[in-house]
């Protein structure tokens, strides 16, 4: 496991891209669910979903300007229309459209040396052996006329492993499989989870795993247990929320970790949400993940004829922006042992400190968890500047505590987040 992590641990930023047929009702990915819409009325969105600006490059290429190192794009979300081919269903994109969005998307993230994988949705609410009525979450959930009707869930696990199988065995080498979610007793034991897990670890030695097969993005599963499954997966996926304190097993040993996050309040394209995260709180949120050992996948929602829209374009030139001067406190970094300064964050890489100023200070910017004679060199990164250690008399009451000025007055070179590069000696 340890091996197949180690890129993960070291990108840090990725990018999430749900995109598929719930673009073209433009009310985000659960808007069939939400709406208690029929089949029928769906199937309105599907045959209107042509998306004819769709180019994974210019993806690809915003997310190596944002510093992202790797994607993950759904492959089929619980709607179960799949956007890539398959001998499973009509229901996918190549019947629709004549295209393999998902072999363009890897095609296109590869080239631009990016990892990439795919996301795959356990639910289906489009095949008819998927629980309807009384279950948590389809659209036909409240209607008694969509009882069981001679459904019959094996059907639907062969035709789900069927496939996984394909994903694993026509796209070449995924970097991710991401695996989404289980509820109530749709759990790992119903998914057949064991048997899927061993036939993805055969098809994809190196892939590494969520842990939804066990839970959805409120659960840790057995990855935290000491002891865990062979369902765990590689990494606990927390959605939405930064873990206060990182994410560790029993024995208080680390555990690998994602958070996913949306840029406004939905995974798919919604286009009245415009309640979108400022650059800065992401990014700084980004250098909390890394401060606390984790990753952050970072969600862009395409609209329906492809594009990402401009907000959210916007948003990542300019995470890029800082990104380039400062991303090496960011990419290969993690958690430094040191306790949190009341300013902002510290990352770590090797015998080199990164201190995240976000907050003006006043005589002078302490350098926790170091002592003076430990320092090689320290370093302004956004000006390339070397910084030296204070001798104000303002500091001598705090021998234990080694001082840096960045300059006269109290105003940040950058007020989002200056770094101060600290190289230690050894």
């Amino acid at each position: 496991m340890k091996d197949r992590m180690e890129w993960f641990e070291e990108a840090r930023f990725g990018m999430f891209i749900h995109w598929g047929v719930y673009a073209a009702a433009g009310r985000g990915e659960w808007v069939r669910s939400e709406e208690r819409m029929t089949e029928e009325t769906y199937q309105g969105y599907a045959d209107a979903f042509h998306p004819d600006r769709f180019d994974p490059e210019t993806w690809a290429e915003l997310a190596c300007q944002a510093g992202m190192k790797y994607a993950v794009l759904t492959a089929k979300h619980h709607d179960g229309f799949c956007m890539f081919s398959t001998n499973t269903t009509d229901y996918n994109a190549e019947i629709y459209n004549g295209r393999d969005y998902v072999r363009e998307f890897l095609d296109a993230f590869r080239s631009r040396g990016l990892r990439a994988g795919l996301y795959y949705s356990l639910l289906d609410w489009h095949h008819p052996d998927y629980p309807h009525y009384g279950d948590r979450h389809h659209p036909m959930r409240d209607e008694p006329d969509y009882m069981a009707r001679g459904r019959d869930f094996g059907t639907y696990l062969k035709y789900m492993h069927e496939q996984v199988r394909e994903l694993c065995t026509n796209y070449g080498k995924l970097d991710i499989l991401w695996l989404d979610f289980s509820y109530d007793d749709m759990t790992a034991e119903k998914w057949q989870g064991e048997k899927l897990v061993r036939m993805v670890r055969r098809l994809q030695p190196d892939v590494i795993l969520n842990n939804r097969l066990e839970g959805s993005g409120e659960m840790f599963g057995s990855l935290i247990s000491g002891t865990p499954s062979v369902c765990a997966g590689d990494f606990v996926s927390p959605e939405q929320i930064i873990p206060p304190a990182g994410i560790t097993d029993i024995y208080g040993r680390h555990v690998p970790w994602e958070a996913c996050v949306t840029m406004n309040g939905h995974w798919g394209y919604h286009k009245d949400d415009y309640r979108f995260k400022s650059p800065r709180t992401l990014l700084r949120k980004l250098v909390e993940c890394v401060s606390k050992g984790g990753n952050l996948l970072l969600n862009v929602g395409p609209d329906a004829s492809g594009e990402i829209p401009e907000e959210e374009e916007e948003i990542l030139r300019q995470i890029g922006a800082w990104m380039r001067v400062n991303g090496e406190a960011v990419t290969g970094c993690t958690y430094a042992g040191i306790e949190k300064p009341e300013y902002g964050r510290i990352t770590a890489k090797g015998n080199v400190l990164y201190y995240h100023v976000f907050e003006e200070q006043i005589g002078g910017i302490p350098l926790s968890g170091i002592h003076r004679d430990d320092i090689e060199k320290i370093i302004l990164l956004c000006e390339d500047r070397e910084l030296e250690v204070s001798d104000s008399w303002i500091v001598r009451a705090y021998p234990d505590l080694v001082f840096t000025d960045i300059g006269e007055g109290t105003e940040l070179p950058d007020p989002v987040d200056t770094v101060i590069k600290v190289i230690r000696k050894g």
